[in-house]
């Protein structure tokens, strides 16, 4: 048993974090404000491979492991506290990945390339506007075969990076029922463009954080795409999708962690200078208790994030563990990274005090960035909650729909 990483692994953690301090921390407030990531910083991005780096070579990847993908998402989060570039990445590093695993090898080339330079956006579509997390029971768009084509209906909504993908193209994996007798096994993923095709239409919301990454939605009227813009076989979609929510899922602990523990950073910083009472208020239990609380639940966190990027390395690479292995570790990570992260940087806020409710101090951004997290992003945490225990007891004990 080694918890200790690489010398590769180390040196691409010091890589990332230099080049993050550098090109990103700078311009986070900067991107806030103008709600863009600029361009120029996603080719950089993408020449140091941080797009997409779970791709393969063959299209422009850098074919990253889980705990390397990882590692680079924690400094980000670390970088950007706002949020906007780690969900970026960790979109396109688990969803690129979707897309070269499963996609056909015309529209692998088409769009992976691109996505990789920072010239094409990959992302997922799976909620609608009549719900989430029930995509059983609520999910109603639909996808037709007529000839070699396939025909889209239906509405996406809360969906990351729609105005990027209309701006500079690229390719949504939409989720859509191909077999509407047949349950979660009547689902297949598509690659939807959201820029040159016709019939899509666009809808973007504000959010109250991550704002250089946009959200919105986007409806489907009798969408044409070809036959190769299916992923893999038909009615295999809503396995491909959960393979792709654990990988999500995962990046999203590690990115939590890189935000919490900047945010632990800056508050000690802060506790052992500030004075009340004569003496520096790190010297008061009534901070150095809370402290400890919470640095303990971030380290927690992390060894559980690590542990699932290393189980996926082990799946991917020596099939060693299933799918199911990762879905329970991958749901434990998501369901305590963004509540330990929220509840710490909640903390600095106070141990700062009036500072920590301005705009002076990057603590407000992580604190409504990273809310997104537990409010519904990659599976809300009472979803998180069924996974886990359908892993622990059985599909047979689920609370709701088929159990087959």
């Amino acid at each position: 048993m080694d918890f200790s990483f690489s010398e590769e692994e180390n040196l691409w953690r010091k890589t990332v974090r230099e080049f993050a301090e550098k090109n990103i921390t700078p311009l986070v407030r900067e991107i806030e404000k103008s709600k863009q990531i600029p361009d120029t910083l996603l080719r950089k991005m993408g020449q140091l491979g941080l797009l997409a780096p779970t791709v393969s070579k063959e299209y422009g990847g850098v074919n990253l492991s889980w705990v390397m993908s990882c590692i680079a998402a924690e400094e980000l989060g670390r970088a950007d506290l706002s949020l906007s570039i780690p969900v970026l990445y960790l979109v396109e590093a688990a969803w690129g990945f979707i897309l070269n695993q499963y996609g056909s090898q015309e529209v692998k080339e088409e769009y992976l390339p691109r996505v990789t330079k920072g010239e094409a956006f990959c992302g997922i579509a799976v909620t609608e506007p009549t719900g989430g997390s029930d995509i059983v029971g609520s999910l109603q768009t639909t996808a037709e075969k007529k000839g070699d084509k396939w025909i889209l209906n239906g509405e996406k909504m809360f969906i990351s990076g729609v105005a990027e993908s209309h701006r500079i193209g690229g390719v949504h994996l939409t989720l859509a029922r191909t077999d509407p007798s047949a349950g979660y096994r009547g689902f297949s993923l598509f690659a939807v463009p959201i820029r040159d095709v016709d019939g899509v239409s666009i809808t973007l919301l504000e959010d109250m954080g991550r704002e250089g990454i946009s959200t919105g939605g986007f409806k489907m009227e009798n969408v044409i795409l070809p036959e190769y813009h299916l992923l893999g076989e038909v009615n295999k979609g809503f396995y491909y999708i959960m393979e792709g929510f654990s990988a999500a899922r995962t990046l999203i602990g590690a990115t939590c962690v890189g935000v919490a523990e900047a945010g632990l950073e800056m508050g000690m910083e802060h506790i052992k200078t500030r004075n009340s009472f004569g003496r520096p208020i790190a010297c008061f239990e009534g901070i150095q208790f809370p402290l400890a609380e919470h640095y303990t639940n971030i380290e927690s966190v992390k060894l559980l994030t690590y542990k699932a990027a290393w189980m996926m390395d082990k799946l991917y690479q020596e099939n060693s563990f299933s799918h199911h292995d990762i879905a329970l570790y991958a749901a434990m990570s998501k369901l305590r990274a963004p509540q330990y992260a929220f509840e710490a940087l909640n903390e600095v806020a106070d141990w700062l005090g009036a500072l920590g409710y301005t705009r002076e101090y990057p603590i407000e951004m992580g604190i409504r960035g990273v809310r997104s997290y537990s409010i519904g992003a990659e599976g809300t945490l009472n979803i998180m909650r069924i996974i886990i225990a359908r892993e622990l007891l059985g599909r047979e004990f689920l609370p709701y729909g088929v159990r087959r």
